[in-house]
């Protein structure tokens, strides 16, 4: 049973998605496991991950314009707001979505399907260095 562990930092401009699936290919190539399962992993509660289709651009926009409807800012029955307007719809979108993602390794490379890419979703408006922690197990 082989093991790795990576920590990638993906700098963000402010609120979308930011796809890191070439950097996902390349720790698992240089890992020497065959076949295994990838945990990925955000240390963060106000961005997220997301497996989604990465060929078409639109598609991120309107995940972006969904998710800005679903949860707006400036919600005034919201108790936590020390850290500014985006900074509790930034939890909330994080809740809806996920902070870890299970990807199976196949022959040496994780198994997306033809038009999937895995994004960091950043939920605030300001810019950041979001820490992703990759951890691969299997066998070679």
């Amino acid at each position: 049973m082989q093991q790795a562990i990576e920590t990638l930092t993906i700098p963000t401009q402010g609120q979308g998605l930011y796809e890191f699936t070439p950097q996902v290919r390349s720790f698992v190539t240089n890992a020497d496991v065959a076949t295994g399962l990838l945990t990925v992993y955000v240390r963060h509660t106000s961005c997220s991950l997301l497996i989604q289709e990465n060929a078409d651009g639109d598609v991120k926009t309107d995940l972006n314009g969904f998710f800005a409807r679903l949860v707006p800012e400036g919600m005034d029955w919201l108790v936590h707001t020390t850290e500014g307007p985006d900074d509790m719809p930034a939890h909330i979108k994080s809740t809806l979505t996920q902070t870890s993602i299970g990807i199976p390794i196949s022959d040496g490379a994780p198994v997306f399907g033809t038009w999937q890419g895995i994004y960091l979703f950043e939920h605030r408006r300001q810019p950041h260095r979001r820490d992703v922690v990759l951890h691969l197990i299997g066998d070679r």
